[in-house]
C-alpha cells in the first residue's frame, strides 16, 4: 500500500484524538513514519500549536483556514512549489 504524500489530521475526533493517532503513525516503519501531519482544529487555544509539534506533528492550521495557508503549508512541506 503506498504511503500518502501529506496527512491533514483533525485534532477532534471520536475515537482517538489527533495526538495519540500521531504518535501511533510516528511508531510505524517508514516511510509510513515519516509522512507529514498537519493538524486542523476548530478549537485554537494557546499553546495548542506547540502541543501539536511536541506530539510530532509537522505543523497547525486553525479552523476555518484560508486556501493561501493550506498553500504554505504544502509550501514547507515541499509537496507544492
Amino acid at each position: 500500500l503506498p504511503a500518502p504524500e501529506i496527512i491533514f489530521l483533525d485534532l477532534n475526533m471520536p475515537e482517538m484524538d489527533g495526538y495519540t493517532t500521531t504518535r501511533r503513525i510516528r511508531e510505524l516503519p517508514e516511510p509510513y513514519c515519516s509522512i507529514p501531519i498537519i493538524a486542523l482544529t476548530a478549537d485554537a487555544m494557546k499553546g495548542d500549536r506547540e502541543k501539536c509539534i511536541e506530539s510530532g506533528m509537522n505543523d497547525y492550521v486553525s479552523k476555518p483556514f484560508r486556501l493561501e495557508e493550506l498553500e504554505a503549508v504544502l509550501k514547507s512541506q515541499m509537496l507544492l512549489v
